[in-house]
């Protein structure tokens, strides 16, 4: 069943079976949630087959299965048999978009800077270079009459012509430019739901179903608060580094927020 299919709070009977198997083995919801690293409310809820207050169902369906591992019992039986409707998929807006006339601004900009670096490197090379020798007053040595050292040596310092060293210059390609220190890369190795505030908490940047194989990146202080589902399956990278994200996971899905400054802390609540 793919995981935009299901609707919650409509598979009776999964609650039942879990709390069944809880009491046969002894324990109360607050062990349980507890172990899962759920909120009571949220046991109790998943027990009375009473989802609508969980989320989305791709989160609804992680957490029964956590739950189900837990006590040692297979509640797939029931998931299969429970109703099923299609769910119109969410319409993702990128805010990410760079416009193609941008990046071509972005091109004529390093091109340009890359001429005037070399022009700065060459004019000076190129007008010594002409400065010594555009005289033309260049001596001839008859190939007949061979020098002597006694010759050389006996040269006047005046006579002897000076030593000249020639200039290299050295133009190689402008260096890439680097990582903006703490940029936010979230990678999708697998299908999840996110919710990615903006830094005001209030403004939202992303809010959707992802997909395998998408990417997101945001500078230092444009993110405020991000939820992601499925956590096995994303990558979160801070500055090229990997984030931990287990600090900020439960029961399969991360919550955390960002600071000024990139660095993440854990939802309050």
């Amino acid at each position: 069943m793919d995981s935009d299919q299901a609707v919650p709070g409509v598979s009776a009977g999964c609650g039942a079976v879990l709390r069944q198997a809880r009491e046969a083995a002894g324990m109360s919801i607050e062990q349980v949630a507890s172990q899962l690293r759920m909120t009571v409310r949220s046991v109790a809820n998943l027990e009375s087959d009473d989802w609508t207050s969980l989320g989305a169902p791709v989160f609804v369906r992680g957490q029964l299965r956590s739950y189900s591992r837990l006590l040692g019992v297979d509640i797939e039986p029931y998931i299969e048999q429970a109703p099923v409707a299609a769910v119109a998929p969410s319409t993702l807006v990128s805010h990410a978009h760079t416009p193609g006339y941008q990046r071509l601004a972005e091109q004529i900009g390093r091109r340009a800077i890359y001429v005037a670096i070399t022009a700065a490197i060459a004019v000076p090379v190129w007008l010594g270079t002409r400065s010594h020798f555009g005289n033309g007053d260049l001596a001839v040595q008859s190939l007949d009459v061979p020098a002597t050292i006694e010759q050389a040596e006996s040269a006047s310092p005046e006579q002897a012509a000076p030593r000249r060293t020639p200039l290299v210059a050295s133009i190689a390609s402008l260096p890439a430019a680097p990582q903006a220190a703490g940029a936010l890369t979230i990678t999708f190795n697998g299908d999840s739901w996110v919710e990615i505030l903006a830094a005001d908490n209030q403004r939202v940047l992303e809010r959707g179903l992802l997909t395998a194989g998408q990417q997101r990146s945001y500078a230092p202080g444009e993110v405020g608060r991000i939820k992601l589902g499925n956590v096995n399956a994303v990558e979160v990278k801070r500055g090229g580094a990997i984030v931990d994200l287990e600090p900020f996971s439960r029961a399969n899905v991360a919550r955390f927020t960002l600071s000024s400054d990139g660095s993440l802390a854990p939802v309050a609540n």
